[in-house]
């Protein structure tokens, strides 16, 4: 199964069950006459044309799609620390989150969307008998970076009704302390990481064409630059020809052009569709208390139609 990651902060409130939420993707591939292997890629040989997986086997292909999203880098920007839980890889957040017992306080690291709904649903956590207290550290960058200042201001407000702590400085562990800046937020029972996608190491060590960062180099038909028997779209791949953020919604949207390119390719013609991202993308902010918040570029809303809205698009 694939946990759909729009829906964890619901769950966190209460507003989903466990098993909302999951997408049967061996369902899925078994309906379309797909191979399904329950494996991990750890290796990918481009000329030889073949994929290596945890259990050592070794898959061969005439042309790939990678769409394996990115790794967790919590760990590796901030230190080893039991506390910290990565909100990647999704499947693994939520089985550590359900397991674990009531925090008193939580500390959360990224002031992205994402950062944001995980401190509004630790805040509303459906499972604690009494509401843990949440600090939300955003970065130097301050809350929701990029969006609207109309859509920053309500997330604050929002936040500030709630009682949740906002520090815009980094997180860092040092000497087994969780800080933000120069300031001790201990005590804390858990950290969570929303600090964005890191690119799976086995992506540069198979000779693609990789960015500064280590993502597969696409073009604007999400074919590699260096191998073009290879696809790629998601969180592992970067596009050469714009900057393009690694966020759910141009996966989503990046899938048709996949699909018909990779039909392209299998009949031996040049894959032509191109993937355009919107001038602007809507974003539902889950707020945890029955509302949500909605923002549209410059454009803002908030109350309980746009968790209506929210939970009618995730399910649908």
């Amino acid at each position: 199964h694939l946990r759909y990651s729009g829906m964890v902060p619901g769950w966190m409130a209460g507003q989903h069950a466990l098993e909302d939420g999951l997408v049967d993707l061996a369902a899925l591939a078994e309906r379309a006459g797909v191979e399904w292997i329950a494996d991990r890629c750890v290796a990918l040989d481009p000329e030889a044309r073949v994929v290596r997986t945890a259990s050592g086997a070794a898959v061969a292909y005439d042309h790939a799609s990678l769409g394996t999203g990115g790794d967790g880098r919590a760990a590796a920007l901030l230190g080893g620390d039991p506390r910290l839980i990565d909100v990647r890889p999704i499947g693994a957040f939520v089985q550590r989150l359900a397991a674990m017992p009531t925090p008193r306080h939580v500390v959360v690291a990224g002031g992205g969307a994402g950062g944001v709904e995980l401190a509004f649903g630790m805040r509303n956590l459906a499972t604690a008998a009494a509401r843990p207290a949440v600090t939300l550290v955003a970065g130097t960058a301050g809350v929701l970076p990029g969006f609207g200042l109309s859509v920053r201001a309500r997330a604050l407000r929002a936040l500030a009704r709630q009682g949740i702590t906002v520090i815009d400085a980094d997180v860092r562990i040092d000497g087994g302390a969780i800080m933000a800046g120069a300031a001790s937020l201990e005590p804390a029972d858990v950290l969570l990481a929303a600090l964005g996608s890191g690119a799976p190491a086995w992506v540069r060590a198979s000779g693609l064409a990789v960015d500064d960062a280590g993502f597969a180099l696409v073009d604007a038909q999400h074919r590699s630059l260096s191998h073009p028997h290879i696809f790629a779209a998601g969180d592992v791949a970067a596009r050469a020809d714009r900057p393009l953020a690694h966020a759910g919604v141009h996966a989503v949207f990046a899938g048709p052009v996949l699909a018909a390119n990779l039909r392209s390719a299998l009949a031996c013609q040049p894959p032509r569709a191109a993937y355009h991202p919107r001038w602007n993308n809507l974003y539902l902010m889950n707020t945890g208390d029955g509302r949500a918040i909605a923002s549209y570029g410059p454009l803002a809303g908030e109350g309980r139609w746009v968790l209506a809205l929210k939970h009618g698009i995730d399910k649908r």
